[in-house]
């Protein structure tokens, strides 16, 4: 199992760096992150969905599709409109991804006024979309505001930093909680998980930041002051920790449903959901530490 996830890493990986470099040598508009964003939550929202109606409620994919296809626009709004006309008197009307967020809640709450037919499960769907929209929509789309972090809007190496930590963390987690893990990290939840896991995570996290800056920074025409391992470090450590409750919070979901993958889309890895909970989780992190960690690194 190790093996085969170590073999569709490889693959992965090297294509998302490609696609990376091809998104930014188009500009800020960063057309291909968009359609890969939207595609991947549509995707992980109706996973999600397809998850929980398992339990209870009637969860409905359309609004939820609807939702997180504004939340994608809205957060790519303002940079398709900085292309065309910075000047533009619709740049100051936009409205923030949280106004649009409230906006989709509102949205939700109408689908459900005018479908309600009688008592029973009308709350419950509806709390299932609201979740999907927010674990998967909204976390996904202030995610995504890492690329325009950094010199000249180009931010794929914070946002290549990112998704690297984390998915060294998981498979370092993976690694030493197979070979070394005895102690388990939260028995209830995620048998498998265990607290050299978690020291896996960790290591695996810096492993993976560490290199991606060093390797990865000539590739965006950016340089480092002579401290910048340090932040790398700290940068890596915790989006490891931070990506491993990612990965206890899907479980959560998985757990109280009772099912072990979210679908059947990957050997070894299960569906697209299980791929990106760590991310989601860090993600967020991301956005918040990234300019406090390597604003005084570069030149």
């Amino acid at each position: 199992m190790l093996g085969w996830r170590l073999f569709l890493s490889a693959i992965i990986v090297p294509s998302l760096v490609g696609l990376m470099v091809w998104d930014a040598r188009l500009g800020a508009a960063a057309p291909v992150l968009f359609v890969l964003c939207w595609l991947i939550g549509l995707r992980a929202s109706w996973e999600l969905l397809a998850l929980v109606k398992q339990r209870t409620g009637d969860p409905r994919f359309l609004p939820v599709a609807v939702c997180v296809t504004i939340l994608m626009l809205a957060t790519w709004a303002p940079h398709w409109l900085l292309v065309i006309n910075s000047s533009h008197p619709a740049w100051n009307a936009l409205p923030s991804l949280a106004q649009v967020f409230a906006g989709c809640v509102l949205l939700l709450f109408i689908v459900r006024v005018f479908r309600f037919r009688e008592p029973g499960g009308q709350v419950e769907g509806l709390v299932f979309e609201l979740l999907a929209v927010t674990y998967v929509g909204l976390l996904l789309s202030v995610t995504a505001h890492l690329r325009w972090f950094g010199p000249a809007g180009n931010g794929y190496l914070s946002l290549g930093a990112l998704v690297i930590s984390t998915k060294m963390g998981d498979i370092g987690a993976y690694t030493l909680g197979r070979l070394f893990g005895r102690r388990k990290m939260a028995p209830h939840l995620s048998p498998g998980k265990t607290w050299m896991g978690a020291v896996g995570a960790v290591v695996g996290g810096i492993l993976g930041a560490v290199l991606w800056l060093r390797l990865a920074s000539p590739l965006f025409d950016l340089t480092w002051n002579s401290n910048w391992w340090i932040s790398a470090i700290v940068f890596g450590a915790v989006m490891g920790v931070v990506g491993l409750f990612g990965d206890l919070a899907e479980s959560l979901i998985k757990r109280d449903v009772g099912v072990k993958d979210s679908a059947a889309l990957m050997p070894g890895f299960g569906g697209l959901l299980d791929l990106l909970d760590s991310i989601l989780f860090a993600g967020p992190v991301a956005v918040v530490i990234w300019p406090f960690l390597f604003a005084m690194n570069v030149p």
